[in-house]
């Protein structure tokens, strides 16, 4: 659920406290007393996922997000628990955002304890069900009209067919009810407060955990040091803006840590840097922007037109549905901005250009 590589500014140089140390499957780091770094796999170019244990004292334990429902990773989970939780149990689960690597293993860890809570804010969780109400249905007109105008293939829109409702068999069965996260509210974490910020444009309301006190923020995806987060538009809000929400979270983000804080990400290793992390990202962004904005100059182009504008390469049909979401994020940005006009030929595909 996260982007991959482009041409953007040069990243600047952060700091990894930890080096390469990572924890072992089954294994956890301590980064501080009472907070653990657990590592889990995944079955995607994006090996690994960062999962976060907290000693809560008396309640038990808290898991920051879970991991997909793989046999692996399950087995890992119980290795954890066994030689980890010290007799006492998970009492909750918090949960950043509703994309299959974090929420995936979510049910069945409440299930495994079944006092547990679940704490996700409310569009996440929503969001979740909604998108696992549609395994066993067949792809709506939506979808493939939606594929359609940004000019697939025939044969690429078959294959989106086929694939329809995948993200539900990807999550375990959610509890029926849920703790909301709401943006700006303190929770306690270990001993210490933790204010949440909610962000937007990767995910509807991505909760980040920050302890000014601590010197931590608990990033989920919405600030890794690597890679960038996919943005994208979906089929079913083909309008939507995420690229200005995206553009705008990296702001508030930035408004809100220290610049010196200790990122916990979910992907890649522990980082300091996060100011100068932020400002690359909304600058890779504005830079594809540009680039968009001339290519489109030239003349009238489809979506899939535009993806060496927006990446700076090709794009292979294995990630074609990330790339039309996020090249479509940047298009959907020029159109809301007057830098750009969009019209629908007579076979339903859309045709941008500057103005």
């Amino acid at each position: 659920m996260d982007g991959f590589a482009t041409k953007t500014p040069a990243r600047p140089g952060l700091e990894y406290p930890l080096g390469e140390k990572t924890p072992e499957v089954g294994d956890t780091i301590e980064i501080k007393p009472g907070l653990h770094w657990v590592r889990m796999p995944l079955p995607f170019s994006l090996k690994w996922i960062n999962l976060w244990l907290i000693d809560d004292g008396e309640p038990g334990w808290t898991i920051i997000d879970t991991g997909m429902p793989m046999p692996d990773t399950k087995e890992a989970w119980r290795k954890i628990f066994d030689e980890k939780l010290g007799g006492r149990p998970v009492w909750r689960i918090i949960v950043t955002h509703m994309h299959p690597d974090h929420i995936g293993n979510a049910g069945w860890l409440s299930r495994k304890f079944p006092d547990a809570e679940l704490w996700i804010s409310r569009l996440e969780y929503i969001s979740c069900r909604m998108l696992v109400a549609d395994t066993g249905r067949e792809a709506p007109k939506a979808g493939t009209d939606f594929y359609k105008a940004a000019g697939w293939r025939d044969a690429q829109i078959d294959t989106y067919r086929k694939r329809f409702g995948g993200f539900g068999r990807a999550v375990s069965a959610l509890p029926d009810a849920y703790r909301r996260l709401c943006d700006g509210e303190t929770i306690r974490l270990g001993g210490s407060d933790w204010k949440v910020i909610m962000g937007n444009g990767h995910s509807p309301e991505h909760s980040c955990l920050y302890s000014e006190s601590e010197g931590i923020l608990i990033s989920g995806d919405q600030l890794l040091p690597r890679i960038s987060s996919n943005v994208s538009v979906h089929p079913t809000e083909p309008g939507a803006n995420p690229l200005r929400d995206w553009l705008e979270s990296c702001k508030k983000l930035k408004r809100a840590i220290s610049p010196d804080v200790l990122v916990l990400p979910a992907h890649n290793e522990p980082f300091r840097g996060a100011h100068k992390r932020l400002d690359h990202l909304v600058r890779g962004h504005n830079v594809a922007l540009k680039r968009l904005e001339q290519r489109l100059g030239e003349a009238p182009k489809r979506v899939i037109d535009v993806f060496p504008a927006v990446f700076g390469r090709q794009i292979d049909d294995d990630v074609l549905s990330m790339a039309t979401g996020e090249a479509l994020a940047h298009l959907n940005y020029l159109v809301s901005a007057n830098r750009a006009r969009l019209e629908k030929d007579d076979d339903g595909v859309n045709w941008y250009s500057a103005t």
